[in-house]
């Protein structure tokens, strides 16, 4: 089949309805309903950008093993130039979306890179697992499915473990094996596009099992619509009719969360990747290198989201010129710090590749780890540099509604700034306000502070895998006496 355009990705969605639940109701086309429609419109978009004359060798590479164009986010990359190949495209998507599509579907793309460049991980449990990576892989690929995860447990008792809890299949487990697969309840978050994407993929977090909970080590993929999957997304900020005038940003890019719940699902046996075995479980994350690939999309998206807030912050104070005023250069040069640590991070992580055994190479661990730790910093910062520098400004708009009625010539008088009409302004200062102060805003707010997981145990980590001998070794050095 080969890549999709954006009128094949929503056919397929309205091809396979699944059991969506949203303010009290269920939903079935979440192409036609108005809390889904323009956040899968905004998707499509992207796929559309692949099949585009100009964009496709951007986005594309021809697939020796099928012969098909493919996205270029399921490129196994096997040299920097790669990498660098592979960035071009996920920086058209995020810029596309001016980073807010924190799953744009290069994302999870990444992770099966990730699986498919390990099956002598997944061997260990059985070749027959490998082989089901393998073939998962090419389905996705060869047919441009758009995939979500659903790695996290349920914030029902955090003190204990998954085994200890007072209903055993609060976190999926499994709870009977037949001829045809595994049969899992229980339910795992944050299904972010859950009811929007083609395929989820389940597995376990590093650390997050325990011994004696076979059960609940397992790593999966199955289509969004299988029988007795669920998806109950959180109340939405946009039920379809919000205005893009006023709401220039959540009118567009909301993106569904939701909880996967799993009803006595059948996970077939040719899509298990991992089975009862809690130290694999426990060690997919280091022994696939997922972070290394998912970090590498992760910083590019988050290089295009915090060059949005900057050029926000810029524009802001260019409309009302208090970009004049020495402390608010000391703001505006702060944003722009940022974003070169960023970019500088990314280009390390390429220039510092490390080759597999298999001659694949994979972007370096540590600086992309770096970002996972400090992007989310760096973002909150330009949120409350955002709305500093738009003050009150940010607090008075009117609507467009406003703008089209009696009291237009006030508008007009009022709500202009240095050299530029009301309705610009008032359109900029909106866009400010939905980046960063509506429920929109607020929930990329949240979104970032969690993307990566806990953000101690992601400092942690950065720590207990860097090798620190050649720090210590000059303070041994500094430590001993000068040559006399």
């Amino acid at each position: 089949m080969g890549v999709r355009n954006g009128a094949e990705f929503i056919a397929g969605l309205k091809a396979h309805p699944k059991d969506v639940w949203i303010a009290g109701r269920q939903v079935g086309d979440v192409t036609s309903d108005l809390a889904f429609r323009l956040p899968v419109e905004s998707l499509a978009g992207l796929f559309d950008q692949q099949v585009q004359p100009e964009l496709r060798d951007i986005m594309t590479y021809q697939d020796e093993e099928s012969g098909q164009p493919a996205g270029l986010s399921f490129l196994i990359p096997r040299s920097r130039d790669d990498l660098v190949r592979r960035r071009a495209a996920m920086q058209m998507w995020a810029e596309a979306t001016f980073g807010l599509m924190g799953r744009s579907p290069d994302y999870l793309n990444t992770v099966l890179v990730a699986f498919v460049d390990a099956p002598e991980f997944f061997a260990q449990g059985g070749a027959k697992f490998a082989d089901n990576v393998q073939g998962y892989y090419r389905y996705c690929r060869d047919n441009d499915l758009f995939l979500t995860h659903a790695i996290v447990n349920p914030q029902i008792d955090r003190s204990k473990s998954s085994s200890e809890q007072a209903d055993p299949f609060i976190h999926l487990g499994v709870v009977d094996q037949t001829r045809e697969g595994l049969v899992v309840r229980g339910a795992k978050m944050l299904a972010t596009h859950g009811p929007t994407a083609d395929e989820l993929l389940v597995y376990p977090l590093p650390g997050s099992l325990r011994t004696g909970e076979e059960q609940h080590a397992l790593a999966f993929g199955i289509p969004t619509d299988t029988a007795g999957l669920r998806f109950i997304c959180r109340e939405p900020f946009d039920a379809g009719m919000q205005s893009e005038w006023d709401h220039p940003l959540g009118a567009r890019f909301e993106e569904p969360d939701a909880m996967a719940v799993f009803n006595d699902v059948l996970v077939p046996w040719e899509r298990v990747f991992l089975h009862a075995d809690v130290a694999r479980g426990n060690a997919l994350f280091a022994a696939t290198s997922i972070q290394n690939h998912t970090g590498h999309q992760t910083a590019i998206r988050g290089l295009a989201k915090c060059q949005f807030l900057t050029g926000l912050a810029v524009a802001l104070t260019r409309t009302v010129k208090t970009d004049g005023f020495l402390h608010v250069q000391e703001q505006l040069g702060e944003l722009l710090g940022y974003l070169q640590l960023i970019e500088g991070a990314i280009l390390l992580s390429e220039q510092n590749a490390e080759t597999t055994v298999r001659g694949t190479v994979r972007p370096a661990y540590a600086p992309l780890q770096a970002l996972r730790y400090q992007i989310p910093r760096f973002y909150e910062r330009m949120v409350q540099v955002t709305q500093v520098l738009g003050a009150g400004g940010l607090l008075i708009n009117p609507t467009q509604a406003d703008l089209e009625s009696t009291i237009a010539p006030d508008i007009a008088r009022y709500y202009g700034g240095a050299g530029v009409e009301a309705a610009e302004r008032i359109r900029l200062f909106k866009l400010a306000w939905d980046a960063t102060g509506t429920q929109f805003g607020q929930r990329q707010l949240q979104y970032e502070r969690y993307y990566a997981g806990d953000p101690v145990r992601t400092a942690a980590t950065l720590y207990l895998k860097h090798d620190a001998a050649p720090f210590l070794a000059r303070i041994d050095k500094a430590l001993r006496p000068f040559p006399q």
